[in-house]
């Protein structure tokens, strides 16, 4: 895709919004342990090439992210969002919903 195309390749990815879980069964250490190894599993999907970028929201809401993910199927997200430690621990939720974009954009 260049700047003034007219016509778009599309792909479809897999957009994981992550809302905040339950974190009452957990001391601030434990949180701070579980984001941290959140933190690790998004770089390693990241490094695999499985997301193409993912971060949190500026404000203190339900929804606390973002995922996008470059896989065939939402089995496949589905399976690797339900890797991470954060949505295993109960602290982060997840939803993930198919999404269109014109393959090869980026963020300005």
């Amino acid at each position: 895709m260049k700047s003034g195309d007219t016509t778009y390749v599309m792909q479809k990815y897999f957009i994981c919004f992550l809302s905040r879980g339950d974190k009452s069964g957990f001391d601030p250490a434990q949180v701070a342990e579980i984001q941290g190894k959140h933190l690790d599993h998004l770089s390693l999907l990241a490094d695999d090439g499985k997301i193409s970028i993912a971060g949190p929201f500026d404000d203190d809401q339900d929804l606390r992210g973002i995922v996008i993910f470059n896989v065939a199927t939402i089995e496949e997200a589905m399976k690797l969002e339900s890797e991470d430690p954060a949505v295993n621990a109960g602290i982060l939720t997840m939803e993930i919903r198919p999404w269109w974009s014109a393959k090869g954009s980026s963020l300005r």
